[in-house]
């Protein structure tokens, strides 16, 4: 009983820093919420639900490639360049630990203007449109993710709560 105790709380603090990944890029947001799943699935108060635990894995790892592909895609359907798609990346990086107020969404969107203006020499309008569409981008797979690791944490707490009973 301690021991699933203690399988619970690294559970739920995995899907704590799962949900605080997916808005931070330096943490895979997903793979840890699903990290806690797991956590909860191994304990004995819980029954292990084999299928669950595979679905979940598939879709926190789909989650986990798209969030790479999403900026620089949306960059491309937008006319950008990988100049703008690596510059969305360092102004998101430079955006986090700066002290702006938001910077992680102002970040992406400056920074892939300043790399399709300095490094691919694209003109105004243009690099404005990139830099819109790897912002739009960093948005969609930031709200994806956020999504997703709303409901595994939704889903550790309905689990811990059904079969609270087994714990004690």
């Amino acid at each position: 009983m301690n021991m699933d105790l203690i399988l619970v709380s690294i559970g739920f603090i995995l899907c704590i820093v799962g949900l605080i990944g997916s808005v931070l890029p330096v943490l895979p947001g997903p793979p840890l919420g699903w990290l806690g799943l797991l956590f909860l699935e191994i304990t004995i108060a819980i029954p292990t639900n084999y299928w669950f635990l595979g679905i979940t894995f598939v879709i926190a790892i789909g989650i986990f490639l798209l969030d790479y592909m999403m900026p620089a895609i949306s960059t491309k359907k937008f006319g950008g360049s990988k100049a703008g798609a690596v510059g969305a990346v360092l102004g998101l990086i430079i955006g986090l630990i700066s002290p702006i107020p938001f910077g992680f969404l102002i970040g992406p969107f400056f920074g892939a203007f300043i790399g399709e203006i300095v490094f691919n020499k694209t003109k105004g309008p243009q690099a404005l449109k990139s830099a819109l569409g790897s912002f739009l981008g960093f948005l969609a797979s930031t709200i994806m993710k956020l999504t997703i690791s709303l409901v595994f944490l939704g889903i550790f707490i309905w689990e811990v709560l059904e079969n609270w009973s087994r714990f004690f």
